[in-house]
């Protein structure tokens, strides 16, 4: 195999895996005939949805290499021999990973007390954010009945299946929102399951409790998300089946509430909230969406009223013994909206509109929250 082609090809990532495809045992061959270079890869399975993504980006790296004028690639795929030893290389065991005390992600579970507050674009527009500042981040799309993520990411890829391991769809960060990253260091990126993605025609999913538990379960065991730094829960409203199954198989996670400022609607976030005191898990703090709309002369108009965020703050603070701090105030901001609608987070369409800086504010607040030690084994050896 050709050093300086294998070198090139070293660059070319898996757009799923994340991974560079040399070290997936995608590259077969790489020689170099003349100024033609012949270039053997395997995909892991056929039909692959991001064939013509990792065929450009092959042809792109090795047309760098001094010498070369033409590419030649010859695709083949993986046969299930060599996928389970790919499954085995990934260290994917069909586990929870994050029910593990000494996993160093940290979950979020995005909760609100009734539905129509924003959540699902308070949830995509942080993963965006944090995904902005090179962080790698995951969404579960929890909302089984009331899925959205998807379309407000902008997904249309299914995932892919390899054998009993599942690879989510992968939202990259445009290139004009990578900010602070080293040159060496991969972008990040947002991996992302739903329902959404395996039902049709925007058929309803009617469930109940045990397979929506089964549901979020196969979401945590069979999905592959790799190595994250956040992973983001998406919630259905209330205090139901999901929510409950959350608390067990994540229980390690803290929970933002959202909430309008309409004292109607804090009053049921705030049952949302303390719903922890029956779990054990912590509320690391409340967002508080659709406040005030900026108008054109600069008045401020209250449609859903006003400091719902605070007086949420300040009850579930007292009702928990502990600070539960108000991360943010996202105001009502046709940006927002048009962004959720084209499937891109207003933080990366517009990303000096004011919910746009109010959402990355709050981003910024969770990606500041650390997690405690307790349950956690230090990697020294006392020997």
């Amino acid at each position: 195999m050709n050093e300086a082609l294998r070198a090139a090809l070293s660059g070319v990532i898996d757009p799923e895996l994340r991974r560079p495809i040399t070290e997936l045992g995608m590259v077969t061959d790489a020689e170099l005939d003349g100024a033609t270079a012949h270039i053997g890869i395997k995909l892991t399975i056929e039909g692959c949805p991001l064939k013509n993504t990792i065929q450009t980006d092959v042809r792109e790296a090795v047309s760098q290499v001094d010498g070369v004028e033409d590419v030649e690639i010859d695709l083949g795929y993986m046969d299930a021999e060599a996928r389970n030893r790919l499954r085995d290389q990934l260290g994917h065991t069909k586990t929870n990973p994050f029910a593990d005390p000494a996993n160093l992600t940290q979950v979020y579970a995005i909760a609100s007390g009734k539905g129509g507050v924003g959540k699902s674009t308070v949830t995509a527009n942080l993963a965006a954010s944090l995904a902005s500042s090179g962080l790698s981040v995951g969404i579960v799309d929890a909302d089984v009945h009331g899925f959205s993520i998807p379309g407000l990411l902008g997904i249309t890829q299914p995932p892919t299946k390899l054998e009993d391991m599942i690879l989510p769809p992968v939202v990259e960060v445009p290139e004009s929102e990578r900010t602070g990253l080293g040159k060496d260091r991969i972008p990040g990126s947002i991996r992302v399951i739903s329902i959404g993605m395996f039902v049709e025609d925007n058929r309803p999913i009617a469930w109940r409790g045990p397979m929506l538990h089964r549901a979020l379960e196969q979401f945590l065991t069979d999905v592959h998300f790799g190595d994250l730094d956040v992973l983001l829960l998406d919630l259905p409203p209330g205090t139901g089946d999901i929510a409950i199954s959350m608390s067990q198989l994540v229980p390690n996670a803290g929970l933002v509430v959202v909430s309008t400022p309409q004292v109607a609607a804090v009053d049921v976030a705030e049952r949302a909230g303390t719903m922890s005191l029956q779990t054990g898990q912590k509320v690391v703090g409340v967002v508080e969406n659709m406040a005030a709309m900026i108008m054109p002369d600069g008045t401020r108009m209250d449609i859903f009223g006003s400091g719902g965020g605070e007086k949420l703050s300040e009850r579930l603070t007292e009702s928990l013994g502990a600070d539960v701090p108000l991360l943010g105030s996202v105001p009502l901001d046709l940006a927002l909206r048009e962004g959720g609608d084209d499937g891109v987070p207003v933080v990366w369409s517009n990303p000096v509109s004011p919910s746009a800086v109010a959402l990355r504010d709050v981003a910024e607040g969770i990606r500041g929250l650390k997690r405690g030690l307790s349950g956690r084994s230090l990697p020294l050896d006392l020997h």
